[in-house]
């Protein structure tokens, strides 16, 4: 395969992921918003294993988050409704990290276009790239499309409180988190 079609194929992939998120977070596609638990609710334990550059070269062990409660999402830069709910989570980290809650979200994407937007867009909560890898870990948490963006609750024991697929807000946030 030439690099020129790699490339278009490559773009076009991401298009078409893009595409999807947008159509879940508008309602676009009919299984958007909150996901109920798959059935034999999905095993999370392999969460504490994964460790992920961040976009300032270090390394976040996700071990080193357990223990406390977990506001997980996974974004990209290239996702709009991703990057639309950006400061609800920054919010949400400002107001409930005094109550014990951490937040943390995972790019689907490359280094560089992440370290770039973080520079514009700048974020208090912790931030790791987990690639294209990070769908996986997505799917294995819940998010059976695929699709982006997908917001996770985690309790301090690591079970799922709560799945989110397509665009979320502040008000959805601190309510999940005070039903807890």
């Amino acid at each position: 395969m030439t690099p020129e079609r790699r490339r278009l194929m490559l773009t076009g992939a991401a298009v078409a992921a893009g595409a999807a998120g947008v159509g879940v977070s508008s309602g676009l596609w009919p299984s958007g918003g909150r996901l109920q638990a798959p059935a034999g609710d999905p095993e999370t334990a392999f969460l504490w294993d994964l460790a992920f550059a961040r976009p300032d070269g270090s390394t976040l062990a996700l071990a080193s988050l357990k223990g406390k409660p977990l506001l997980l999402n996974f974004w990209a830069t290239w996702c709009p409704p991703c990057v639309k709910e950006m400061p609800e989570f920054d919010r949400f980290h400002r107001d409930f990290s005094g109550r014990g809650w951490q937040v943390l979200g995972l790019a689907i994407d490359s280094p560089g276009p992440v370290r770039d937007f973080l520079k514009r867009v700048p974020v208090g909560y912790a931030i790791a790239l987990a690639g294209f890898e990070g769908t996986e870990v997505s799917r294995k948490l819940g998010n059976t499309r695929g699709a982006l963006p997908f917001t996770v609750m985690l309790d301090a024991t690591g079970k799922p409180l709560q799945r989110h697929l397509g665009e979320t807000n502040y008000a959805t946030l601190a309510g999940w988190a005070a039903q807890t």
